[in-house]
């Protein structure tokens, strides 16, 4: 793989809470180390600070793909925040942190409980009187009170996120406004659908896609992020005034680098955080830790297999194209035959030849990331699991640069 030939490269970031938005973090930094630039900001600002003639031939990463957390992390460096300034935002290390030497101007303001769980308290009041009253509901039976009395779409829901966003990091908070490509992934709640919020000239659909781009950037980070059944479905407003509730984007597709290959990069870095806890004789066995430990470890593992199959079928379609396009040469075929067989493989298979992968994800073995809070905002902890991203991603990137 010649990174150094690459035309448009893309970051691609999966959710798993804040948890997965410190990993990330930590792989962002080792992909800074290894001389990768993230562009962001206004398309001003990316005219004339990242210009795509200019002679440094660092690799610039000008396309960005998140779900969930993931969406948080690539909104922020979309905007144009610096790394370090994100670090400031997650308090990684507090006063102990290098990066709290930076000016204030770049400090973000810190990410607290408050944003992460915004109470649904008007959800909760509409709920609970009604409830309460329905004596119907106490003598129907444990069914009955479950399906008819337990409404409450969430305890959670992700108001404080979008405010966060909008108020404090979010210069520029429509698509279109940004210098480089964003695009953000959510659930449509109401349908089959997974909805690709981005810089669209106008919103379309089909019967697997919602495309929006009517949407402000905070409110689609807040649909993407809304996981059940702890937060509540997001509202995203139509141009006629009608709201379409969305949930979290990891429902139908936990790596959506095809997002990123649809839209022309040749250069594809996938991080996500979620690997199974693989037998370690000092942790022993998961029975012993109770059911919220057996039940992260059972979802770890439908959500690993998902990017496991992908995987395998990207690494298919290549080796079936190369071995296709071997025999051709092997047996003389004319250009333009060869060509003409080739073109109905990449088209059939929606294979694109020229796209490259660099997956990062943490090691079987570090039972401490599958051990870590997902939602723990201590600073002590999110600079182990920064810790983890970083080394993860150095890792990777050592095979390729």
């Amino acid at each position: 793989m010649n990174i150094q030939s690459k035309k448009k490269i893309a970051l691609v970031l999966s959710g798993g809470g804040v948890k997965a938005a410190a990993y990330h973090i930590g792989v962002c930094l080792a992909l800074k180390e290894k001389g990768f630039v993230f562009a962001g900001g206004s398309k001003e600002w990316v005219q004339q600070k990242y210009p795509t003639d200019k002679p440094d031939k660092s690799p610039t990463i000008r396309l960005y793909v998140g779900s969930s957390a993931g969406s948080f992390i690539a909104s922020i460096l979309a905007s144009g925040r610096s790394l370090e300034s994100l670090i400031t935002a997650f308090q990684v290390g507090l006063g102990d942190s290098p990066f709290y030497d930076l000016p204030k101007e770049e400090h973000l303001k810190p990410v607290g409980y408050r944003h992460v769980f915004n109470l649904n308290s008007k959800r909760m009041l509409s709920w609970l009187p009604e409830s309460l009253l329905q004596k119907s509901l106490l003598t129907g039976g444990l069914e009955v009170l479950l399906k008819k009395g337990f409404k409450l779409n969430g305890l959670f829901n992700t108001n404080g996120i979008e405010r966060y966003l909008r108020k404090y990091v979010l210069d520029e908070n429509e698509f279109s406004r940004l210098g480089v490509e964003l695009y953000v992934i959510a659930t449509q709640l109401n349908h089959s659908r997974k909805t690709i919020f981005g810089p669209f000239l106008e919103s379309t659909k089909n019967e697997t896609t919602n495309f929006i781009g009517y949407s402000k950037i905070s409110e689609s980070v807040a649909a993407s992020s809304s996981l059940p059944p702890a937060f509540a479905p997001y509202p995203i407003k139509r141009p006629d005034g009608k709201d379409i509730y969305h949930y979290d984007g990891e429902i139908r597709d936990t790596l959506s680098t095809h997002v990123a290959a649809d839209h022309g990069a040749d250069l594809i870095i996938a991080s996500y955080s979620m690997q199974p806890y693989h037998y370690s004789p000092e942790i022993g066995s998961l029975h012993t830790y109770g059911m919220p430990t057996i039940i992260n470890q059972a979802l770890y593992q439908v959500l690993e297999q998902k990017v496991a199959k992908h995987i395998l079928f990207q690494k298919q379609k290549k080796d079936t194209y190369l071995a296709v396009k071997k025999s051709c040469e092997d047996l003389n075929l004319s250009v333009d035959a060869k060509n003409k067989i080739l073109k109905k493989m990449r088209d059939g298979l929606a294979f694109k030849p020229e796209v490259d992968y660099i997956y990062i994800s943490p090691r079987a073995q570090n039972y401490e990331m599958f051990f870590a809070d997902h939602f723990s905002l201590n600073p002590q902890i999110l600079e182990k699991i920064l810790r983890i991203g970083f080394k993860s991603g150095l890792q990777v990137l050592r095979e390729h640069c």
